[in-house]
């Protein structure tokens, strides 16, 4: 029977922090209030997808309409999946805790080809129907408009269009807003299900309603079922809306844990093996000035110390230099640092060797994409890219510090051969030789091999290359570079590659093998942990649908099953720079050099918007400052409700932000790496509450405790309410030193349910608790850290017990007992010595823990 969601988002599940809705920036409007419901859905964990940039911006804008409101929802890790089956309980939004069912639009993210069987977990948690067709009967109120956008929706929406209602490609900025509106007017005329995807495909660029057309069994071609929809479906372009970047703060530790902000979309480089380029054309900056004042708002408003500038090639954004220098300039002193992507090595300078230096002298990490070891290679993938330039890049990288650079190639391109994949081994060894200084060791490289997988909408869209032939080249690398010291390299799994390849360029015949291949136990199918299980369910699925593992040689002059998605780029282009490609003729970068005539300029999808670089300004080289410490101001807090479902490691990280948005000058460690000097006494295991809890911010000017609590009160859940505040002497004793004495109300159950009343109850837990105080020793055994078996003293630890409700279904327990490091008493000791004495059946556990003070 299906229980509700906040029962089953407890410490029994790992990081029950990810499904609670209560981020900085999380958005609670009156659902009662809203005439259209969204839930944007991505099939990823938790710490993937509030972590996807789309994601976050589309949530803000969409919450930003009038009478719409967003809500998210994420793939549960496997332990709450199990939960989720064995209550028969539906998957939910976060924020609302509502089953998805009951909303009126779910938009899932498709940006990899593999999400899709996480997209089919997530149907089967939320009972959804899996397809359109067992939807096409209900009401959206039976059941919501499920569509998909992002960058494998818009590339080949094919293989899924048995289970998405529709599909919105490109840019969402602007398509998601008008999909609402539509939305709502056919919500509020009543219109059906049906009626409403006519009206979505007719009155907005961008939707795609598989339902509306049928694919040839001959040729594999799309074409309309009906006259009233057209031919083709349009790729929306938008222009990018940085200031929504400023959104969602997660409690939990993220894959990208830092603000991110775009400043470039689109690229014209070319490189014919990248889809996202040929996809986001044409390119557009963003102005350096709203750039500037983004980042600075962003950082004030979310708490963030890490930002990182994202763009498909970060360096082609002219204004780079100058934006850099002016936020190291602006935030010099106050340990903000920058990242970015991976970035062209031929535009690598002194400049952004210093926006990537923090001001303590840490450097960040250095990634650049040579892809082909061979010049001729890089000439036939139009990397734009030659050997002296990338000599120059990786030297100055070598030169301003960098001992260590993280380098990607690629093999299985089109024309490549055995010389071209062993130039990768000798244009390392190369570069190791070039980058050598007198007294200083030779530069180490991290090398990532991927296999390649063409794509659609790209000039290698019908080239096949085997998996025996990725096996074969691993293997010859592998042997090569065992005569290279300073370098690690790490291959993309085979199977990943054929998996993607497999279902990147098929067509709807693939979704019944896709289906198949959820039902015998493919998920998280990207994760190289789970790639033996997830390549046997579809190997097993394409047997069973008489199909090969390998993508059969595509030719020109016959239908694709994307062609009906009008991304601007003419095919016939993509045909000619094909074979361009095998001649090696590179096509310049038409955002710098003319133009390529790829079809996109135009009134539908807008032309080039390059912005001049403007000039950067001095660097300031000025030390950063650092302050001493003048001022320690100790807090009593609460932590409870939700809030004690955070770890102590998160707790510490949202302390940080809140100074931070709170513009509190906390004081930080030196050395290498410095750190806030706010300091947490005494570790409350998740899902514990206390009323007692203690915390030490470390400051650089002195502030009233009023204003102090004030401010920082503003930040903070209302799960961590703040009982005192005082000021301390410096240098006093750390917390942990100084608090000995901790108390605890503990509330139990008895294992064994069984007929009890209160007056035994009471006896009962008296006479074993007067036992435990009795008792001279008690010991237990427990591992240590080293895995030996130990027997560890508990009965001098603790100095006071007793019952306070005999309770026969919840009796409560109250103790005091140490806290001390070396002899803390920990509640789940306190119930081992009470099992000791008590007979048989009546042995009880712990349900709840709240520390009632320290002391």
């Amino acid at each position: 029977m299906p229980v509700p969601v906040e029962q089953l988002l407890n410490s029994e599940i790992l990081k029950p922090a990810r499904y609670l809705g209560n981020e900085f920036g999380a958005v609670h409007k009156p659902w009662d209030q809203a005439i259209v419901r969204w839930s944007l859905t991505y099939p990823e964990i938790y710490e993937v997808g509030a972590s996807n940039l789309g994601h976050i911006i589309l949530y803000s804008i969409i919450n930003s309409q009038d009478g719409q409101l967003c809500d998210r929802a994420y793939l549960p890790a496997p332990d709450l999946s199990a939960k989720l089956r064995e209550t028969q309980t539906d998957l939910f939004a976060v924020e609302s805790k509502r089953s998805l069912r009951e909303f009126d639009i779910l938009g899932f993210s498709l940006s990899y080809e593999l999400g899709a069987t996480n997209v089919l977990e997530m149907f089967d948690l939320a009972n959804i129907p899996m397809t359109w067709q067992e939807r096409s009967a209900m009401s959206i109120a039976e059941c919501p408009l499920i569509f998909a956008g992002g960058q494998t929706a818009t590339s080949n929406p094919e293989p899924y269009a048995d289970f998405f209602d529709f599909f919105a490609l490109g840019d969402g900025e602007e398509l998601l807003p008008e999909i609402g509106e539509v939305l709502k007017t056919c919500k509020l005329a009543g219109k059906a299900r049906c009626e409403t995807l006519l009206a979505l495909a007719n009155e907005v660029d961008g939707v795609y309603v598989p339902e509306f057309y049928d694919m040839d069994e001959r040729t594999g071609a799309v074409t309309p079922n009906r006259q009233d929809v057209s031919p083709r479906a349009l790729r929306r372009v938008a222009t990018p809306m940085p200031e929504h970047s400023i959104g969602l703060v997660p409690l939990v530790e993220t894959v990208h844990d830092r603000l991110v902000i775009e400043i470039r979309r689109g690229c014209t480089r070319g490189c014919r093996f990248c889809q996202p380029g040929m996809l986001t054309r044409p390119a557009r900056d963003v102005e350096p000035e709203k750039v500037v004042d983004t980042i600075e708002r962003a950082i004030r408003e979310t708490g963030y110390n890490e930002f990182s500038l994202l763009s498909l090639s970060c360096s082609d954004y002219l204004a780079l230099p100058s934006v850099g220098v002016q936020i190291k300039n602006r935030f010099k002193d106050e340990h903000v640092t920058l990242s970015l992507p991976s970035q062209r090595v031929d535009r690598f300078d002194e400049n952004i060797a210093h926006m990537l230096r923090s001001g303590d002298g840490r450097q960040q990490g250095l990634t650049f994409a040579p892809e082909a070891g061979t010049q001729r290679l890089r000439d036939v993938i139009n990397k734009g890219l030659t050997d002296e330039e990338l000599l120059q890049g990786v030297k100055t990288a070598y030169v301003e510090g960098w001992d260590k650079v993280k380098l990607y190639f690629m093999i299985g391109l089109p024309t490549e051969t055995d010389e071209d994949v062993i130039g990768i081994v000798n244009t390392v060894e190369w570069l190791q030789n070039e980058c050598s200084q007198k007294g200083r060791k030779k530069i180490s490289f991290n090398l990532t091999i991927s296999n390649f997988t063409p794509k659609p909408h790209t000039p290698f869209q019908w080239f096949t290359v085997s998996s025996g032939e990725f096996v074969r080249k691993q293997q010859l690398l592998r042997k090569e570079f065992r005569r290279l010291s300073g370098v690690k390299v790490n291959y993309t799994e085979v199977r990943i590659s054929a998996m993607e390849d497999f279902i990147g360029r098929g067509d709807r015949r693939l979704g019944k093998v896709l289906h198949r291949a959820w039902q015998l136990g493919a998920g998280f199918d990207s994760w190289f942990e789970n790639a033996e299980k997830a390549f046997g369910a579809w190997t097993q699925a394409i047997a069973e649908a008489g199909l090969v593992w390998d993508t059969p040689s595509l030719k020109m002059t016959d239908p694709l099953p994307w062609d009906h998605i009008d991304t601007g780029i003419d095919k016939q282009w993509l045909i000619e720079d094909w074979e361009r490609a095998i001649a090696a003729q590179v096509v310049p970068d038409c955002s710098f050099g003319g133009c390529s005539h790829c079809g996109v300029c135009g009134p539908e999808f807008g032309h080039n918007e390059v912005i001049p670089p403007p000039e950067v300004p001095p660097i300031s080289l000025e030390k950063p400052i650092i302050p001493p410490r003048v001022q320690r101001i100790r807090l009593k807090f609460g932590k409870l409700g939700d809030m004690s479902l955070i770890s102590h490691l998160d707790l510490y990280r949202f302390f940080q932000r809140a100074a931070r948005r709170a513009a509190l000058p906390v004081a930080h460690t030196e050395g290498f790496n410095p750190l806030p000097r706010i300091s947490i006494a005494k570790a409350l295991p998740l899902g514990q509450t206390s009323s007692a809890e203690f915390v030490d911010f470390e400051l650089t000017k002195v502030i009233p405790v009023e204003e102090f609590q004030e401010r920082f009160k503003q930040e903070l859940d209302a799960d961590l309410p703040i009982y005192a505040i005082a000021e301390v002497p410096v240098n006093a004793p750390s917390l942990d030193a100084m608090l000995e004495v901790a108390e605890y109300t503990l509330t139990c159950a008895f294992v064994t349910p069984k007929e009890r009343n209160a007056a035994d109850i009471m006896d009962m837990l008296e006479g074993a608790s007067y036992c435990v105080l009795a008792a001279t020793s008690i010991q237990m055994p427990k591992k240590s850290k080293s895995g030996r078996d130990q027997m560890i003293e508990l009965r001098d630890r603790l100095f006071t017990i007793n019952v306070i409700n005999p309770d026969p279904e919840l009796p409560t327990i109250h103790f005091m007992g140490s806290c001390k490091p070396d002899s803390n008493l920990k509640p789940e000791y306190v119930i081992y010595m009470m099992n000791k004495y008590l007979m048989g059946e009546d042995e009880i556990r712990l349900v709840k823990v709240h520390r009632e003070s320290m002391r």
